[in-house]
């Protein structure tokens, strides 16, 4: 942002500006086809409990007259303690759900306005080193601004009025160097935006935040970060071509002695779910965990996408076919995805998709769904 902002609490006198904002954020949906949320919502009574509470703040812009008052152009709201609907999620799961958190609800703007999100995240980032969000799933500028702050996709939760929106989480992670974390960010994540769709920069998160939920640390976060680099040379071996990569990157030597490097690069070459034996440092066991996302929907839908991106030329009954193949090859009972950690996170989602597995047409509906959303499906309709 070029542009210098400030934040303070809204007051009474701010509730009829935070409602044009409403207005105007509530049009911009509308024209960008997202008709069903905020219908109705939010209200009078909603932004004046906001104030009311201290949670409703005013992002004003600087600028004009030097000591003039900065001119609110921009509104959200930081709410600390627990969100009654994030109570139950579905297609998914909270990666964390020990440290406290607040959520980010009701950000608007007024119309001309450019910078107010990233205003308001980066105000929320430095006051809390947990938070939680939810937008609907047609808010596609939303969804943008949200994978560029870092934040990872958990699943969907429930409105009090039943709508469903897609569920977010993010992590200060104080223990880990910031400069690490600017390096990881710009010089690291980027290489997974050319990767397939299944390993792309939200699959290098989501393993990210698993490993730091069971083991807070720079090494796992590097690790986690780094451990399907090696897709750049191809699927086959990227696992040690991840472990080369991490061995020969200098600027890792900031941070960590050769000794810990080689254990990150160990715990790259043994992430892999169709390893037959177990990884040779607690450190492996942690990042192969992480990496093992059993959670039912984000297995089948990775499945598919990697079937249409490598496997063009099969039909529809041969995508279902190859589905239906890996699902029972690496997930079934008795398949080679193997979990390394007494009481893992992974068990209860890991007994859960293998429920699916063995339902079939419940299975077969869930393909279909997913085929119909991509591009695949989308040419089979005209």
């Amino acid at each position: 942002m070029n542009r210098e902002y400030t934040i303070r609490k809204s007051t009474e006198d701010d509730i009829d500006l935070i409602l044009t904002m409403f207005d105007h954020s509530r049009s911009v949906m509308r024209r960008d086809g997202n008709h069903s949320q905020w219908v109705g919502y939010p209200t009078r009574d909603d932004v004046a409990e906001d104030v009311r509470r201290g949670v409703s703040h005013l992002i004003g812009s600087e600028g004009g007259e030097r000591g003039a008052e900065p001119m609110p152009i921009g509104t959200f709201a930081l709410v600390p303690g627990e969100e009654p609907t994030y109570a139950h999620i579905d297609h998914g799961r909270w990666i964390d759900t020990r440290t406290p958190y607040s959520t980010l609800h009701r950000l608007a703007a007024l119309p001309g306005t450019r910078g107010i999100a990233q205003a308001a995240f980066r105000y929320a980032k430095a006051q809390c080193n947990y938070l939680r969000v939810d937008t609907h799933a047609s808010n596609r500028p939303m969804h943008h601004i949200l994978a560029n702050e870092g934040f990872v996709y958990s699943g969907i939760i429930y409105m009090s009025d039943g709508g469903p929106r897609d569920a977010y989480e993010w992590w200060r992670w104080d223990g880990v160097p910031a400069d690490l974390k600017e390096y990881m960010e710009t010089a690291i994540l980027p290489r997974y935006d050319l990767f397939d769709p299944a390993h792309r920069r939200d699959h290098a998160r989501r393993v990210m935040a698993r490993a730091m939920a069971m083991s807070p640390t720079p090494a796992a976060y590097t690790a986690a970060a780094m451990h399907d680099l090696g897709l750049a040379e191809g699927r086959e071996g990227h696992h040690l071509a991840s472990g080369r990569i991490i061995r020969q990157d200098s600027a890792l030597r900031r941070w960590f002695s050769a000794e810990e490097i080689e254990a990150i690069a160990q715990a790259a070459e043994d992430h892999r779910a169709s390893a037959s034996t177990a990884p040779r440092s607690p450190l492996g066991c942690i990042v192969a965990e992480a990496d093992r996302d059993v959670e039912p929907l984000s297995i089948v839908r990775r499945t598919v996408e990697y079937g249409l991106a490598h496997h063009p030329a099969l039909d529809r009954e041969g995508h279902w076919r190859r589905t239906l193949e890996h699902l029972h090859e690496k997930y079934d009972h008795g398949g080679y995805i193997k979990l390394w950690l007494p009481d893992s996170p992974n068990a209860a989602p890991l007994a859960e998709l293998r429920d699916l597995i063995h339902d079939l047409p419940r299975l077969r509906a869930l393909f279909e769904t997913l085929l119909n959303e991509s591009a695949y499906g989308a040419s089979q309709t005209h």
